[in-house]
């Protein structure tokens, strides 16, 4: 488990912030997980929202409870909160991750809805040129589920499967997640250590 301590920004610099939204697909693991790395690194701000659904998926899989997970975060902010800082372009942020993004919520994505707060502030995201991930968990796709990440993908968002790598040969479900998000973390330029860099084949 990751320390509950939260290392000191550096006053001199803005914090980079990370929205992350927690919706009902399975998969919440990657959310909770993801929200105790960047806890730990110095110079990150997160905001959280967790659906109704989320919520009952974090005591499904995980049997933790709201109040646990929103202490990993830096800012919580209420999903139904439409008039919260994160649902104005004028808030500036390096982008959102949504783990897991439910096929609801993916589809609220691609067609603009905004009808809760993960979902305007994913537009918000896009409609600002800025990088949102969605971490879609979902088998098989129909071809609604395959038309909405192409949408989304069409408006510069970033569909993202957590399906794992096992070149690396991963012992455990946690090396598995962690190499997920530490690919995650790649795409918003965010260094880390969580797994082994690929190095070609090994010989024989």
């Amino acid at each position: 488990m990751v320390s509950s301590s939260r290392p000191a920004a550096d006053a001199s610099q803005p914090p980079r912030r990370l929205i992350v939204g927690i919706t009902g697909a399975t998969g919440v693991i990657y959310g909770v997980r993801l929200l105790q790395l960047l806890r730990e690194m110095p110079g990150v701000e997160t905001h959280l929202m967790i659906s109704d659904a989320g919520v009952l998926n974090l005591h499904q899989e995980l049997e933790m409870r709201r109040k646990q997970v929103e202490a990993l975060a830096h800012v919580v902010h209420n999903v139904r909160d439409i008039g919260a800082a994160i649902a104005s372009g004028s808030f500036q942020s390096d982008g959102m991750i949504i783990a897991p993004c439910s096929m609801k919520t993916l589809a609220s994505v691609a067609n603009g809805l905004s009808d809760n707060l993960i979902t305007r502030a994913a537009d918000v995201v896009l409609k600002e040129r800025r990088r949102l991930v969605l971490m879609v968990r979902e088998t098989p796709f129909n071809l609604a589920h395959l038309r909405n990440m192409t949408s989304v993908t069409e408006m510069g968002g970033i569909i993202f499967p957590p399906l794992p790598g096992f070149y690396h040969r991963p012992q455990s479900i946690a090396e598995m997640v962690d190499h997920t998000l530490g690919r995650v973390l790649d795409l918003f330029a965010v260094q880390h250590t969580l797994t082994p860099r690929w190095n070609g084949l090994k010989a024989d």
